[in-house]
């Protein structure tokens, strides 16, 4: 079953007077962190590229949570001046941020290295990985003003292990890893924590192609431990401890939310094609 709710857990208030920035908050993995967020008393800013998606996406945010501030900016991450704007839209009065959520991204190219469509793969890498430094890069000098801040990017269980065919995606979102690891050496001084979540396969509107069934998710059901598909629900709780101040020491670390895919092999996508 498709979850898009922001959490079953009860909120706890504690993420009361910050604020957030979610990019690619107006669908999927986005849109529940965002509400989780708002729930536990975020004032939570969504950005990407589609106006009405994202004004649907906070009313139905503000709808669940009566309070909640939620505020849309349109933005594309790989576009630099787009993306500062997002960061500075979401800070608070004194021109602080609390909470980066570097979650936009997507595959542009799916096949073999001998067939590569060039135009695809770098767009792949732009929206995955150049989109996330960006806004890594914008959100320093707000965080510092607060005093500290708290950055969690999605990368994916593709960057941690070989996925047949899905190794445009797959490299980007290892650079988005190892770029993450980078960024939380450099910026303990400053009180910023950066880390990681690497989902596996969430069944969610963005991934419901695969998790309807067929060889390819038989291919990722035989090698998960926990043998089920991911839920929003599954990550969005594991992106709010990295988020928020249960995990105030903790910092430079990827963290697999896939059912146990990683001890195993990744999933084989030319299943897909044939």
């Amino acid at each position: 079953m498709t979850s898009t709710s922001s959490s079953s857990v009860s909120p706890s208030g504690s993420l009361a007077g910050l604020h957030a920035l979610v990019t690619g908050g107006g669908s999927g993995i986005g849109l529940a962190v965002a509400g989780r967020l708002a729930a536990d008393g975020a004032t939570v800013t969504i950005c990407g590229r589609t106006r009405s998606k994202l004004t649907d996406a906070a009313a139905a945010i503000e709808a669940r949570t009566p309070g909640a501030v939620v505020r849309p900016v349109v933005a594309d991450v790989t576009v630099e001046d787009q993306m500062a704007a997002a960061v500075a839209a979401a800070t608070n009065g004194d021109g602080g941020l609390d909470i980066l959520i570097a979650n936009a991204g997507g595959s542009l190219h799916i096949g073999p290295f001998e067939d590569a469509d060039v135009t695809a793969v770098r767009a792949t890498i732009d929206l995955n990985l150049m989109g996330t430094v960006l806004g890594i890069k914008h959100a320093v000098a707000p965080m510092r003003i607060n005093g500290g801040g708290a950055i969690v990017a999605v990368s994916s269980g593709a960057g941690a292990f070989p996925h047949r065919h899905l190794w445009a995606y797959g490299a980007s979102k290892a650079g988005i890893d190892h770029a993450c690891r980078c960024a939380a050496e450099e910026l303990g001084a400053d009180g910023i924590r950066v880390n990681t979540v690497q989902p596996g396969i969430v069944d969610d509107e963005l991934m419901a192609f695969i998790t309807a069934g067929g060889p390819l998710m038989d291919d990722y059901l035989e090698n998960m431990p926990l043998g089920r598909a991911g839920t929003v629900t599954d990550v969005t709780e594991a992106v709010r401890f990295l988020a928020g101040p249960e995990s105030a020491w903790i910092t430079g670390v990827s963290l697999a939310v896939d059912g146990g895919h990683h001890l195993r092999r990744g999933a084989d996508y030319s299943r897909l094609f044939g």
